[in-house]
């Protein structure tokens, strides 16, 4: 209680201090891509949040949940160094690694695969310029996913830097990022090498990653741009503890039970390499009309040698996205609009075998999947006197799936879901100059992932069937002089058929659609400008202030003969509220000084055990050194700095009350970052 008072005493003095202006920008001017449909922050009728350097600057070198905790309604856990996963809006039900659920772009491609399902953790945060994240379904432009769209973007402008860190547990990075433009050719390359022996054991982490791209304007009307991705990165998985083993000993892996072998002596992990190349081409036809098209295919080796059994799994995919653009301006109204496509296919052959401490044993289960989605998709955009902005779209979605049993028996089929037409209307309205009112309608689908239709247990789930609801949602955005800005907005989201995760006694999971839930939040955002105080002591400052309070139940749904209609959502907190304070001093010493609380979590759908709840601090110190012509920016991060007893990643509805996957206690890490 003590440190809460102390989060809350930081908060309250830096508002009575941020009266001071200065020209800093705001996040209102910011501008949204959107996938190539910018509009300014304040006038955009979509629910999203920029994370931009100054959230980036917050991850360790391994992961991207610092910055993606910092934004309302976005929550990244970590059941283990390696393993994460992202729900926006909504719980992780369906996620017991991984992200599903949520459509994930890189620049101009597509990271998802066919089925909803993203590794991501196979991307470096260093290799991130900037993120925009879409809350709730979005249909239209990015297809049908419940959870929402994440854009990542990589390095726009000419930079080159290297990175070297060091840190608690072994933990090894350095990176190099060189981005040049060279006549009518942008290039940047970009690699990475991260390793650590992480806190617990049984959980330590490489990945080694090469990124290329080259963005070639060849004409004025006209770029062609291509990318090609590799990625290797090698966890081990330390699995989920009771509450007993995690009082005993909190960095323990899973241990041993009369049945079943330990995580350490089975080398429980999971070993991924992929590659990931596609061109895409943008053609101005005419000043008011243009076309967009582009190819990608992606291979995936991927390898978890788990409690059970050992799975090897081979995936290839292709996808493609094309679409038109015209815009036409009259005096008091201006329209955009698109009519488009994005189809993929992927296909995966699954070969599981005995797990002799690591090593393939006798053949258990050999099969192949293979899913086809698309969606048409036609969307509008009006902006009336730059008053009112309006933005409708439609997406006609289809799913498929064709399956086959090649080992120990012969058996195959093939479904297909039921094709989703999906409306979206968004509207928003400028009240006055930096204040506007938004509202939005929505129906989103989410058809089961590969590893939902053919789960750990190596059974295909064939009675399940896509999810889907309508959101319906409010929020207000204003900016306050030119010094602080403030949104909130409030969300009803209601899903039927529910994709929910559960395990067998051998802890293999499966998936079912159980019964309805209501989802129901409020969202909130404070932030300042950076402040110039003109002191020579303390020069700046800035505050960024964001939390998500949610009312999520269950309705309907039912487990054997248990009704647990009524209860809270598994797995979502009730309360996330987070802080970030950057502070400067002596005109050259950057402070960064961040909060995230954490309420209570329901850990099984009866709601019989909950987490408890949590408030954790970061702090990192930057310091910059200038010779000639080189930048080094020398940092100090300090990890959970007050010493909390907590967990990143839990195991919901987890057998044997194994709920729990212990994150690591006070750590630092060191490091340099030059800039050329």
């Amino acid at each position: 209680m003590t440190k809460f008072y102390f989060f809350a005493l930081t908060f309250y003095t830096t508002i009575i201090f941020s009266q001071k202006k200065d020209s800093a920008t705001l996040i209102s001017e910011v501008k949204i891509d959107s996938y190539k449909k910018p509009t300014t922050f304040i006038t955009s009728t979509k629910s999203v949040s920029v994370v931009s350097e100054n959230l980036l600057n917050q991850n360790p070198p391994e992961r991207l949940l610092e910055s993606i905790n910092q934004i309302a309604g976005a929550r990244m856990e970590e059941r283990s160094p390696g393993s994460y996963r992202i729900s926006l809006r909504g719980s992780t039900l369906r996620s017991p690694f991984g992200v599903r659920n949520v459509k994930v772009y890189l620049d101009d491609f597509i990271l998802s695969d066919a089925s909803g399902n993203t590794y991501f953790n196979v991307i470096s945060p260093e290799l991130i310029n900037r993120i925009e994240i879409f809350k709730g379904p979005e249909s239209g432009d990015f297809g049908a996913a419940t959870g929402g769209a994440v854009l990542l973007q990589t390095q726009n402008a000419e930079h080159v830097s290297g990175s070297l860190s060091l840190g608690s547990y072994g933990t090894f990075n350095e990176s190099i990022n060189f981005s040049k433009q060279a006549g009518k050719h942008f290039f940047q390359i970009f690699q990475n090498y991260y390793r650590t022996d992480s806190y617990r054991e049984q959980s330590a982490v490489e990945r080694k990653q090469i990124f290329l791209k080259d963005n070639f304007q060849y004409s004025k009307n006209a770029e062609l741009k291509a990318m090609i991705l590799l990625s290797d990165i090698d966890y081990q998985t330390p699995g989920g503890l009771t509450m007993e083993q995690m009082e005993l000993n909190r960095k323990q892996a899973r241990p041993k039970t009369a049945a079943l072998p330990s995580a350490n002596e089975q080398n429980a992990g999971i070993r991924n390499k992929m590659i990931l190349a596609g061109i895409s081409h943008e053609f101005a036809i005419i000043p008011n009309l243009s076309h967009f098209v582009l190819v990608q295919g992606s291979y995936v080796d991927f390898e978890n040698p788990f409690i059970t059994n050992f799975e090897n799994r081979y995936e290839s995919n292709f996808a493609v996205r094309t679409h038109l653009n015209y815009q036409q301006n009259w005096e008091k109204l201006s329209a955009e609009w698109r009519l488009g496509y994005e189809g993929g296919t992927n296909h995966i052959f699954i070969k599981n075998f005995d797990n002799n401490r690591g090593a393939e044993g006798d053949p258990q289960n050999f099969d192949q999947l293979k899913s086809n989605s698309g969606f048409f998709f036609v969307s509008q955009k009006l902006n009336f006197s730059e008053k009112l902005f309006s933005d409708i779209s439609l997406s006609l979605n289809s799913n498929s799936y064709a399956w086959e049993k090649l080992y120990p028996v012969s058996e195959n089929g093939e479904t297909k879901f039921k094709d989703q037409l999906l409306p979206n209307f968004g509207v928003t309205y400028l009240i006055g100059n930096g204040f506007s009112l938004r509202g939005k309608i929505g129906k989103g689908n989410s058809a089961p992932t590969n590893e939902e239709i053919r789960s750990s247990n190596q059974e295909f789930n064939l009675n399940l069937v896509p999810e889907f609801g309508w959101n319906k949602e409010i929020g207000i955005r204003k900016q306050f002089g030119n010094f602080l800005f403030a949104e909130a907005g409030y969300f009803d989201f209601r899903i039927k058929d529910a994709i929910v995760r559960r395990q067998n006694e051998r802890g293999e999971e499966f998936f079912v659609n159980s019964g309805e839930t209501v989802q129901k939040g409020f969202e909130l955002l404070l932030e300042s400008k950076n402040f110039n105080l003109k002191n020579d002591f303390f020069s700046n400052f800035k505050i960024r202030f964001s939390g998500s309070f949610y009312d999520f139940k269950f309705r309907n749904f039912w487990q054997s003969e248990n009704d647990f209609s009524g209860n809270d959502l598994t797995g979502v907190p009730k309360s996330t509220i987070n802080s970030l304070l950057n502070f400067t001093f002596f005109n050259i010493l950057s402070v960064d000084y961040s909060h995230f609380y954490t309420s209570k979590i329901p850990l099984n759908d009866a709601n019989t055990v909950w987490s408890n709840s949590s408030l954790v601090g970061n702090i990192q110190f930057r310091f910059p050194v200038v010779i000639e012509k080189t930048k080094l920016n020398l940092f100090l991060q300090i990890q959970n700095m007050y010493n909390t007893d907590y967990v990143l990643g839990f195991d919901i509805n987890a057998f044997g009350n194994r709920y729990y996957n212990p994150a690591a206690k006070r750590n630092f890490v060191l490091g340099v970052k030059a800039e050329f």
